[in-house]
């Protein structure tokens, strides 16, 4: 009888055991699948991604994000420096932006983009854009554009140069060819002094605000064609272009 009892007891403990290391063995798998299900879905850092067009895969116009993003909204007023928007209010300026002694004619619209049109005249009067460098260009279906106005040329956006808001951007997301655009990061504040031309007919996401389209090329686009027919650096089909290309001035009128 006293053997019996015993051999109950052990198999009692046995059981308690086998079920404890299974609680614990199911509470180690949904610990990993929490963890890996917060890995999979967190939100990517944008700070690569090019001011964008904050540089990715992913058809985009952002300039490279000056600071990581924070939990909190980005404030929505523009840096000490900008000038005011009614400075270009109701103007057109015409003038030429010569990248590798090619002349292309520009026109910006300060009527349905005063505040982009007020920034770039002021650039292109202070003698900003002169020497500065294109350091991206995109070639895929949809998506050809050339970028340029980054601060030291590698892309990354001016913290203490910013301002807002997206003006005269397209419902439909289609930016047609000799548009002259303005990149920015990832809010609708963080324009810069970086602006993209495109080459041909581009399609850009508008789900975070999209980008103003300041103005146009009127004459010589084919000189951006050119540029893009030598092709990008490792054959990408967005990086930095084969042969670099310089902002040898940028006058307005």
């Amino acid at each position: 009888m006293e053997a019996n009892q015993a051999m109950h007891q052990e198999q009692i403990q046995r059981r308690k055991r086998d079920n404890l290391i299974a609680f614990i063995a199911m509470g180690v798998a949904l610990a990993v699948a929490i963890v890996l299900a917060l890995t999979a879905f967190a939100p990517k850092d944008t700070t690569a991604a090019g001011d964008s067009p904050e540089a990715t895969a992913s058809a985009s116009a952002e300039a490279t994000a000056t600071a990581a993003p924070t939990a909190s909204a980005p404030a929505q007023t523009n840096s000490p420096t900008v000038p005011k928007a009614d400075t270009a209010a109701g103007k057109t300026f015409t003038g030429t932006l010569t990248l590798n002694g090619n002349a292309l004619g520009v026109e910006l619209d300060g009527t349905k983009a005063p505040q982009a049109a007020a920034v770039f005249k002021s650039l292109a009067d202070t003698g900003f854009m002169d020497g500065k460098t294109c350091h991206r260009l995109t070639n895929s279906p949809d998506f050809g554009l050339i970028q340029c106005g980054s601060l030291k040329g590698d892309g990354a956006g001016d913290p203490t140069y910013q301002w807002g808001p997206v003006e005269n951007t397209p419902a439909d997301g289609l930016y047609p060819a000799g548009t002259i655009a303005v990149a920015r990061g990832n809010s609708t504040y963080s324009n810069g002094t970086q602006f993209f031309i495109t080459y041909e007919d581009t399609k850009l996401p508008q789900d975070t605000g999209g980008y103003t389209i300041v103005g146009k090329v009127t004459s010589g686009l084919d000189a951006v064609t050119a540029i893009a027919a030598g092709g990008i650096e490792g054959g990408a089909t967005d990086g930095a272009p084969t042969t670099k290309v310089t902002i040898d001035s940028f006058k307005l009128n």
